[in-house]
């Protein structure tokens, strides 16, 4: 399923959870605000803290992010940490219709799934953390990840790392 060459690419940046995506996210943004959109997501995971519907994320329940994904309105979409993840078209059309190059901080999966479907206009970064007890140290100083969420952020951050090179 190729998608025509947009004008406008994609910039995908991916990482464990913890290792710094939206820091860099939001230090390109600040430098290119006027060439560089960030993409949010959508999620079935609940908000976290002080998140916000369509700031952080477009919180969905996962009945509808189901029936979105059977309606073709995802660009990607994944299974991740028990919940979906996924980026819309219409998301990526909207800012492409108005001249931006898209930004996107997403996983691994995710960063495959759209260099599949724009194969022309996907553009990979992957970060590493410094190490895995730094990324460890990182999600405990968050608050917001149980015991079990943090042992299977650090196992997928150990797979994200095996897969990087595929992005």
């Amino acid at each position: 399923m190729n998608q025509p060459r947009s004008k406008f690419g994609l910039i995908v940046v991916s990482a464990p959870s913890g290792a710094g995506k939206s820091t860099l996210c939001t230090r390109l943004l600040h430098n290119l605000n006027q060439r560089l959109a960030l993409s949010i997501s959508a999620t079935s995971r609940a908000p976290r803290g002080q998140e916000q519907d369509g700031v952080e994320y477009f919180f969905q329940t996962r009945e509808t992010f189901i029936q979105k994904i059977d309606a073709g309105a995802f660009a990607e979409w994944a299974l991740v940490h028990g919940n979906y993840y996924g980026t819309m078209k219409e998301t990526l059309e909207k800012f492409w219709s108005q001249q931006k190059h898209v930004l996107l901080d997403i996983d691994v999966q995710g960063a495959a799934a759209l260099r599949a479907v724009y194969p022309q206009s996907c553009y990979s970064i992957f970060i590493s953390p410094p190490s895995l007890e730094e990324l460890e140290r990182r999600l405990r100083g968050r608050g917001t990840e149980t015991e079990e969420n943090i042992k299977r952020r650090m196992n997928n951050a150990r797979e994200e790392m095996r897969r990087q090179k595929r992005i």
